[in-house]
């Protein structure tokens, strides 16, 4: 059967899987994994991605990453072929050092961005690289350490994970502990690594619900749908410029309408019709530009924890929230 294309939207959240090839060890010592985050590093930087989780093993590695202007194509190739040529110049070989193309899943934010950085996180403790929590919470080639705020990395956006637990940043990463500790018992979680729903929910029953399963998303029916449909139009990808603007555009327009001004949207009053207004621009900012939880509360005044319940709400459902 033919690869199916990658989808991608920027600012598509994406669960991401680098393999060695034939299993093999990607990393050899801890140069090789220092060089390849300093790569990682400096193309975040340069595209606008913004990466939530990681976790280097020595045959693959994991990353939660949202998707800048340039697309995941771009930014992965610019990863993957530059570490493969440091790293065959070093050990004096050549031919492929990945297996086949890198995996990745677009992944519905609520309900699953909370339950991807858990999994990535406690990837060294299933893969036996690490023997327990405590030595995890040590190990130094995984984004858990940082959200610990027992290591800096440039790279990794940590305030959007830590306030969706918590606004004070001691409350927030003891329950962030406190959630990775829970989710250890759980162990593979194949839903996390492909397939989707169609493994959530079992074999497609008919032609017609093949979209509603891509095996190339995480996420409802209907997530699956809107994705699909986007990532096959022809509309223009906005720049970075042209985002921010669209950003204020809407947010304008709103305050105008409701008579309103954005000094006052942002300014996390609950007096009147403002929180209203913020449940429905929220809606509105995630279903037209995709926005991330922390991206709204910094222009509506609103935590990300409160971003998270106003589309949980939406949805009929719960918060993931701990």
């Amino acid at each position: 059967m033919p690869r199916q294309p990658r989808l991608d939207v920027p600012g598509t959240l994406h669960h991401v899987i680098v393999r060695g090839i034939e299993q093999s060890n990607i990393f050899k010592d801890n140069k090789d994994r220092q060089w390849f985050l300093d790569r990682l590093a400096d193309i975040v930087e340069a595209t606008g991605t913004k990466v939530y989780a990681w976790a280097l093993i020595p045959n693959h590695v994991h990353l939660l990453l949202r998707s800048g202007a340039e697309g995941l194509p771009t930014f992965m190739r610019r990863l993957l072929t530059g570490y493969a040529t440091y790293h065959n110049k070093r050990y004096t070989r050549s031919g492929h050092l990945f297996q086949n193309r890198y995996k990745s899943i677009v992944c519905e934010e609520e309900p699953y961005f909370l339950e991807l950085v858990r999994y990535i996180h406690l990837n060294p403790l299933r893969s036996h690289v690490v023997k327990s929590i405590e030595e995890l919470n040590k190990y130094p080639w995984s984004g858990h350490k940082a959200l610990l705020a027992k290591a800096t990395v440039r790279f990794q956006d940590r305030d959007s994970v830590l306030l969706i637990f918590a606004d004070k940043e001691k409350r927030a990463q003891e329950a962030y502990r406190r959630f990775v500790e829970q989710g250890v018992s759980q162990g593979h979680r194949p839903e996390f690594t492909g397939g989707g729903l169609i493994r959530s929910v079992g074999k497609i029953r008919n032609q017609k619900d093949r979209v509603l399963t891509d095996e190339r998303i995480l996420g409802t029916g209907e997530f699956v749908k809107s994705l699909v449909e986007k990532a096959t139009s022809q509309k223009q990808r906005l720049s970075p410029s042209e985002r921010a603007e669209k950003i204020q555009e809407i947010i304008r327009t709103r305050c105008e309408a409701d008579q309103i001004t954005p000094e006052a949207l942002a300014s996390g009053s609950r007096s009147g019709s403002l929180p209203e207004i913020r449940s429905e621009l929220t809606l509105q900012l995630v279903k037209e530009l995709g926005l991330s939880y922390a991206e709204i509360g910094r222009h509506l005044g609103i935590t990300a924890s409160g971003v998270c319940k106003i589309l949980a709400r939406a949805r009929g459902n719960k918060c993931k929230s701990p």
